[in-house]
């Protein structure tokens, strides 16, 4: 049974068929308009969204299928203190596939150990939100024409920003990518992300602390909001909330044709007069993130029927390693539920396999 809980649970060669799909539906809406009649997608929020579950609402939809679900983990079975576990058994014997997003890193895999039913990975906590991924990299598809022999510039949250973190690990598979991390100290991208991701795939990796000193030779700038909810101490979001923010002025800093995007929502990051400059693409990324969970749902279902689910549960990878190890992130799903500890080794030792965080002492 195929699932996806990270970008990278795919080959290239899996996501260039995704997004081709996806360009195809947008050719031939009417052609797709079908190919789900008579399949329920369950959409598990366990935290507020909008785009992204009204997305996967909407794709459902137009493939000719229903939805169900709910979209607040405080009018489900959780309160009751149902394991995610238990939750995906029993809802995949309503629906034939699940998007889930939950607030504890992890638990997409977990839910994926146990369900005979595809699970999408609807965002977990700060770790991880490949369907984002896969929106960002039809958008640059269709803008840019291509996924490789680009600069990307991150911009804001990169060390709490899932977005930033799924899309460095796709853009690292292609050929001459080249990131530009800015980000104030207190939100730089966690070292071993661009340990274990950039230098193990030779993208060249550089940190800067003003947007001026890089537009100009940016392709892609790639805006996040500093998250209040990702915050433990108020006062220091107060004070770095406004640290990067794109308008106009700056935008005459970069090249004709570089694009600006933002997986959203915004709070002031960009301002409105942006808006109606051509290279903001960040209205046209939320349709494209439609159209590619209309073309991922869609393969989804399909593998599934060419490899069913088969063989015990919980299915677990030959390269984990299940002992009596504590995770000390408390965002972590095994921080609040009875799952298998499970790790794998890195180049610094061993880290979660929920969470990625760095196991001590072990």
């Amino acid at each position: 049974m195929r699932h996806l809980i990270d970008t990278t649970d795919i080959s290239v060669a899996e996501v260039d068929r995704i997004i081709n799909t996806a360009l195809d539906i947008i050719e031939n809406r009417e052609k797709y308009s079908s190919v789900c009649k008579g399949k329920k997608l369950a959409t598990l929020f366990y935290e507020p969204s909008t785009r992204t579950r009204l997305s996967f609402t909407s794709a459902m939809m137009e493939l000719g299928g229903n939805v169900l679900g709910f979209s607040d983990a405080a009018s489900s079975s959780v309160t009751k203190g149902e394991t995610v576990a238990d939750t995906v058994r029993v809802i995949g014997c309503f629906a034939d596939i699940i998007a889930m997003r939950h607030s504890k890193e992890g638990a997409p895999l977990v839910a994926s150990h146990y369900a005979d039913v595809p699970i999408i990975n609807a965002g977990d906590g700060s770790h991880a939100h490949p369907t984002q991924t896969l929106t960002d990299l039809l958008t640059i598809r269709r803008e840019k024409g291509r996924l490789d022999n680009l600069t990307i510039g991150f911009c804001g949250d990169l060390k709490f920003g899932r977005t930033v973190h799924s899309l460095i690990k796709a853009m690292s598979r292609y050929e001459n990518i080249n990131v530009v991390l800015i980000a104030p100290e207190e939100l730089r991208l966690p070292s071993y992300i661009r340990r274990e991701v950039c230098d193990k795939n030779n993208v060249p990796t550089r940190e800067v602390s003003t947007m001026e000193e890089v537009l100009p030779e940016l392709d892609i700038l790639y805006m996040t909001r500093v998250q209040k909810e990702r915050f433990l101490d108020e006062e220091e979001f107060e004070r770095l909330k406004d640290s990067f923010i794109l308008n106009p002025e700056r935008m005459q800093l970069a090249k004709k044709d570089m694009i600006v995007l933002h997986p959203l929502p915004r709070v002031n990051e960009i301002t409105r007069a942006v808006d109606n400059d051509p290279r903001a693409a960040y209205f046209r990324q939320v349709e494209n993130g439609k159209f590619v969970r209309m073309a991922l749902i869609y393969t989804l279902l399909q593998w599934a029927q060419e490899s069913p689910a088969e063989g015990l549960t919980p299915r677990l990878g030959d390269e984990l390693v299940r002992n009596d190890w504590r995770c000390s992130n408390r965002q972590c799903v095994s921080a609040t539920e009875d799952v298998d500890h499970l790790f794998h080794q890195t180049e610094d030792g061993y880290r979660c396999a929920y969470c990625e965080a760095r196991v001590k002492n072990n």
